[in-house]
């Protein structure tokens, strides 16, 4: 079992940035991919970033190529998302998620539904 906990959204205007954080519970943080979703008001839940089990290889959404950074700290069983040139359309609540892939997978999913563990989301709001 894992507990995830989001924090970091907030306000901020176009163009900013903002680093989300996720904490979870539990001593084998490391053989959990992680990643990153986003559903705003009205639309499905959508992929934003994943990031394998030891951070050597990530995924991201074309939509925030170039922009968004994921990023974990196994020590700290944290994994995190820095966000920069943010754009109205980012304005959304934010979830990570973890799925057990064992001690030797780098492996990395794409698709919600593969996921076993959600925190409760962080809103995010990007003025224009």
């Amino acid at each position: 079992q894992v507990h995830l906990v989001e924090s970091g959204g907030g306000l901020v205007q176009a163009g900013g940035s903002l680093r989300l954080s996720c904490a979870a519970s539990g001593r084998t943080f490391s053989t959990y991919t992680m990643g990153w979703f986003r559903q705003a008001p009205g639309k499905e839940r959508e992929f934003v970033s994943a990031i394998s089990r030891t951070g050597i290889n990530t995924a991201y959404a074309d939509f925030v190529k170039g922009r968004f950074t994921g990023s974990r700290d196994n020590a700290k069983n944290t994994v995190y998302l820095q966000m920069t040139s943010l754009k109205p359309e980012d304005t959304a609540v934010y979830y990570c998620a973890a799925k057990g892939v064992g001690w030797y997978s780098n492996v990395i999913y794409e698709n919600k539904d593969e996921y076993d563990y959600w925190g409760q989301g962080t809103q995010v709001t990007v003025s224009s």
